[in-house]
């Protein structure tokens, strides 16, 4: 039996429990709370077959119409945007389909704009791995393939970039995220835009994007595993924080009007280093590696779901994102998040 009187008691001056014993205290306590209007929703849209992702559980490859719905759920639910990637009918060595107006994407957004207004911020991804024969984030140099190496030719790529960033602000994108990791291509794709009537289109630069293991999930839903070779030589090295930052400065100097760090979880030391360090929106991708190893948990039984999900989203807020890019979005805004503030978590 425990003795609680007083003369039996240890001489604690600073009790931290105290505060965590009522459930309102600890609501009124919290320092960090991740709402829906934190969150970007990725989406595929496909011109060839739609239907579920295998090793994304609960997403899927949307038509036009299907997006619509999604979007408009989403937008719904608080949500306020989204972060399209589209899946075109052919590929190419030069990737065309990533700067045809008449491409996946410029049509998605063309009727998203049409159907939604300003209720939901179009952000449109621009890379070419998705458009690419060989599943590279660019133009290669004509020996790469007899060699097994990767060599992107970083100035021409660039100039297709800029392209597809005009076709995109031109079909209703809100905001343009170039995730190629090219060097340059802020400065590129700022200037295309001003000189062709977009100098109001902001961008979100995926600055500091790593050559991570965790994208594996995105280019089984896309199609755009290299092959042949990999992206290291583009992509940064996982073990360089002093190289994200300096990427970070290279970006903002160029006009870069947001900032991006990605992948999240593997990242959170970065994420807090570019908060303290740069002023601008700052937003973390909580990739598909990220997603697919929290759903496989959850299906094994070995993970609570609905908290797992909260926790690893409140971590990387808690690290300084402004803004966090996850497929976790709707199932958080619509399931989630209604608990959080219900209810003590």
């Amino acid at each position: 039996m425990v003795n609680n009187s007083g003369a039996n008691r240890l001489n604690i001056r600073h009790r931290p429990r105290r505060i965590r014993q009522h459930p309102q205290l600890r609501r009124m306590t919290r320092e960090t709370m991740v709402t829906p209007a934190d969150l970007i929703y990725p989406l595929f849209v496909t011109a060839t077959e739609p239907g579920p992702i295998p090793s994304l559980a609960g997403q899927e490859r949307h038509t036009i119409d299907s997006l619509c719905r999604e979007a408009e759920a989403a937008s719904q639910l608080g949500i306020p945007a989204i972060l399209l990637f589209g899946i075109p009918s052919q590929k190419d060595e030069a990737g065309s389909g990533a700067y045809d107006p008449d491409g996946i994407v410029p049509r998605a957004l063309q009727r998203l704009k049409s159907e939604m207004g300003s209720s939901l911020v179009l952000i449109a991804d621009v890379c070419l791995c998705e458009y690419t024969s060989h599943g590279h984030c660019g133009i290669l140099d004509a020996e790469c393939a007899g060699r097994n190496e990767v060599l992107v030719l970083n100035d021409e790529t660039v100039e297709l970039l800029a392209r597809a960033s005009v076709v995109y602000a031109a079909a209703g994108a809100d905001l343009i995220a170039p995730s190629d990791m090219m060097d340059g291509r802020i400065g590129a794709i700022r200037h295309a835009l001003d000189e062709n009537g977009f100098a109001e289109t902001p961008i979100l630069s995926y600055a500091a994007k790593y050559c991570s293991a965790f994208y594996g999930p995105f280019r089984d839903a896309a199609d755009s595993a290299p092959r042949f070779g990999d992206r290291r030589g583009y992509q940064m090295d996982p073990a360089n924080r002093r190289e994200a930052i300096h990427e970070v400065e290279l970006d903002i100097e160029e006009g870069a009007d947001a900032i991006m760090v990605k992948p999240a979880l593997a990242y959170l030391d970065v994420i807090r280093e570019a908060r303290h360090r740069f002023n601008l929106p700052l937003a973390a991708y909580n990739v598909s590696g990220e997603y697919a190893m929290l759903k496989a948990a959850v299906e094994k039984g070995w993970l609570d779901e609905d908290r797992t999900i909260t926790e690893v989203l409140t971590s990387i807020k808690r690290a300084g994102a402004d803004w966090i890019l996850t497929y976790h979005a709707r199932e958080y805004a619509e399931r989630i998040f209604p608990k959080v503030v219900s209810a003590d978590t």
